[in-house]
């Protein structure tokens, strides 16, 4: 359409008209004379209208999905966050469950010895002090802890507090090279010294060369003067190889420290000794053998054949 003054009018009749039409449908409500008009044109441009959105629901739910993403991604963090948190919890449970075992037995040594003790945990591991094998535990000299105290575990001797904080001990493992405790056999009383050999078991210089020894016997702790730096009767560890007697006047042994020194978590310092030599009563029972288990023996006897009537065949 050209843009001339007839068109121009005839722009400004259409939009008079139809303004006309607004206010009068507005004012007239659901009597309004355009409604016959109104509906006409929903059942013509209705089916259209449907089918167009037809076509756009698809893109308006992926917007939509796009839109909720956030929230539905939150909502996966969340649960991502409860169920790691349930995991610490289960394994927190475990943990917990493991060293009230570890404290079990801990008091269950400190009782059967009587010793008295101050608990503490390790909370450092490594070189310390000029020591290659050290842990550090909280408890120092406001809890009583002094140099030269026998530091075990439910399993037997950990080893002794080499120097000493406020809050904070320094300990010398019984695996040290530079470790030196005098030894008691199972039984026996056959008398030794063990020094620490690292990673690998604890050598024994027994002090009889033909003291009779065993894979499998078992030492404690032989005491020191005064108590200290150790006190009598804590397990040590198991023989697991002894060297053959050459007439000397000593005799090595391997012993298997019962003490898994990488693993140390609670233990406790011997702060009052026993007021006797406890022996070989800390030293847990030994485990029975297993009872062989008996076996049934069938003898099958052959039965004399039966005698045939008759005749012998030669006759």
């Amino acid at each position: 359409m050209r843009d001339t003054r007839e068109s121009r009018l005839l722009l400004v009749l259409l939009i008079a008209i139809a303004f006309a039409l607004i206010t009068v449908d507005i004012r007239a409500g659901e009597a309004s004379p355009v409604d016959g008009a109104r509906r006409a044109a929903a059942a013509v441009f209705g089916p259209v209208e449907e089918g167009v959105a037809t076509a756009v629901d698809p893109v308006a739910n992926a917007i939509g999905a796009v839109r909720d993403s956030d929230k539905r991604h939150n909502r996966i963090t969340d649960l991502e966050r409860e169920n790691t948190a349930l995991k610490l919890k289960l394994g927190s449970d475990d943990r917990t469950r493991s060293r009230v075992h570890e404290l079990d037995e801990m008091l269950k040594r400190a009782g059967a010895g009587q010793y008295g003790i101050k608990g503490a945990e390790v909370i450092g591991i490594g070189a310390a002090q000029g020591f290659s094998w050290t842990v550090t535990i909280d408890a120092g000299s406001k809890d009583g802890i002094e140099r030269d105290m026998t530091v075990l575990n439910g399993d037997g001797l950990v080893g002794r507090v080499a120097t000493v904080g406020p809050d904070t001990s320094t300990v010398v493992l019984a695996n040290d090279p530079g470790f030196t405790v005098g030894t008691r056999l199972e039984k026996t009383g056959e008398l030794g010294f063990a020094t620490g050999q690292g990673d690998r078991a604890l050598s024994v210089q027994m002090l009889n060369g033909r003291a009779k020894i065993n894979p499998g016997d078992r030492l404690v702790t032989f005491g020191s003067r005064a108590n200290k730096p150790f006190v009598p009767g804590v397990p040590i560890g198991e023989v697991v190889k002894v060297d053959p007697s050459r007439g000397d006047l000593t005799r090595t042994v391997w012993v298997r420290p019962f003490v898994g020194f990488s693993r140390l978590d609670i233990v406790g310092v011997v702060v009052m000794p026993p007021r006797e030599d406890p022996r070989d009563s800390v030293l847990p029972p030994k485990p029975e053998p297993p009872k062989p288990i008996p076996t049934v023996t069938v003898t099958v006897t052959p039965s004399p054949s039966a005698s045939v009537s008759g005749k012998p065949a030669d006759e």
